[in-house]
């Protein structure tokens, strides 16, 4: 059966988003598992004071000197947020955040989503310095969230999937300003200027039409990350910057594609029927199977190039290595007295019952004023479970954690609430949807 335009540029690529999301949900438990055991074993001792280590790099004056815990949280984690950025350029462009209608229900439910946590958060340590905190329970973790729907196999409909998917894309978008905005410490206005300036060059590049990757390479990361940083700005703002500068554009259309396709098969086809020799015969079918690949580099966007090269890094090693590096808790007789403590109560209420409530209330105002429906093939109870899969903070809210505290005893409660919500959102949205959706 032949697939429709809609298929091919819109619900193919999203299946495919989808599909790669839960394998990242494996390695991340993985890695958790590892750090955990470690943690609570005779190594523990050894396994934290390795990310103490400290490494810097620099060039005369300049120097940069953190520990190997910040390198990963700071540079290797701007690799993640990089791809953040070029699936919510391609979401604005042409998915579920490009238009206002299809937007609108998505970003509602992640407003709520967010909105909500923040205050019971903010309830439970009002008064106290670990107020610094109420950004942790706001975030969703899109990998782990989609990786307990593909457990439900075909039970689930795409749309649904899809629209998880929206949600906690709309729910990085504002992890990013609120990083940006309320995780920055003091300012310095002259690297901000000069990372601006190579913002300006990245979207100028863009707009001229420069396509190549190691140009954007050495401008976003020599220029932009590096100035940035030197701002006191978080390192990971300037990647999803640089990420909106990338190029999504083909160089040709899909139907002159096609037509050069056939051209280039029929060439081939030629060349096999003529009478030469064979080194000879093979020298041309290659060099016509390289003009294949050339084409299909013009007929792809290069952000979406990109995309695909960078996923497999980001999902096998950086997010793993990030959760391998955050995730060592050490659990003693003090760990079930943290549970109770204003932050870890904070965080775990902020997510089960926080995002749950956020996400169901503003989703039903959007309905009941007729603002946007429901996507197709899903029903009113599936909210209640999607819901529930969005308090699965885990990987953004370790991430907003290392920034809001630099005590070990809140890094640790907040730890613990997020450990616990995580695991407690899953298994309740796993099985009520498991349930509803015989």
């Amino acid at each position: 059966m032949r697939k429709s335009g809609l298929d091919i540029y819109f619900l193919l690529p999203i299946k495919n988003f989808i599909e790669k999301q839960t394998s990242v949900g494996v390695s991340l438990i993985i890695a958790t598992i590892l750090a955990l055991v470690i943690a609570n074993s005779p190594l523990a001792g050894a396994y934290h004071e390795f990310w103490k280590q400290e490494i810097f790099v620099g060039l005369n004056e300049l120097v940069i000197r953190k520990n190997l815990l910040h390198w990963i949280n700071d540079g290797l984690m701007s690799i993640f947020f990089f791809l953040i950025g070029l699936e919510l350029k391609k979401e604005i462009m042409y998915g579920e955040l490009s238009s206002l209608k299809l937007a609108s229900l998505p970003v509602a439910a992640a407003i709520g989503g967010m909105l909500f946590p923040a205050l019971i958060y903010y309830f439970f340590n009002s008064g106290y310095d670990s107020i610094s905190g109420w950004g942790i329970p706001m975030a969703t973790d899109i990998a782990f969230a989609l990786g307990i729907l593909y457990l439900l196999n075909d039970t689930v409909p795409v749309s649904l999937k899809v629209f998880l998917t929206a949600i906690a894309i709309a729910d990085d978008m504002g992890a990013v300003l609120v990083i940006a905005l309320f995780y920055t410490e003091q300012i310095s206005l002259q690297s901000l200027g000069i990372g601006l300036f190579f913002l300006l060059i990245l979207l100028a590049a863009n707009y001229i039409g420069i396509r190549n990757m190691l140009f954007y390479a050495v401008m976003g990361i020599g220029g932009l990350w590096l100035a940035i940083m030197l701002s006191g700005i978080h390192a990971t703002i300037a990647a999803v910057l640089a990420a909106f500068a990338i190029p999504n554009k083909k160089r040709i259309d899909p139907p002159l594609f096609l037509r050069k396709v056939k051209l280039l098969s029929y060439s081939i086809k030629d060349q096999l029927r003529k009478s030469q020799k064979d080194q000879k015969k093979q020298e041309k079918i290659t060099g016509t199977i390289e003009k294949f690949s050339l084409l299909t580099q013009d007929a792809t966007p290069p952000l979406q190039r990109l995309e695909h090269a960078l996923y497999p890094f980001v999902s096998f090693v950086v997010l793993p290595l990030f959760a391998f590096a955050n995730a060592g808790v050490s659990f003693h007789e003090k760990s079930l007295h943290y549970l109770v403590q204003p932050v870890s109560l904070g965080i775990l209420l902020g997510l089960i019952l926080g995002k749950f409530a956020g996400i169901v209330i503003f989703t039903r105002l959007m309905l009941f004023f007729k603002i946007s429906k429901l996507p197709e093939k899903v029903r009113w109870k599936d909210i209640y479970g999607i819901a529930m899969l969005g308090a699965i903070g885990f990987t953004m809210s370790l991430f907003i954690t290392d920034l809001a505290f630099e005590s070990e005893i809140y890094l640790e409660q907040a730890k613990i609430g997020i450990f616990t919500a995580s695991l407690l959102a899953g298994i309740i949205g796993y099985l009520y949807l498991r349930k509803t959706r015989r």
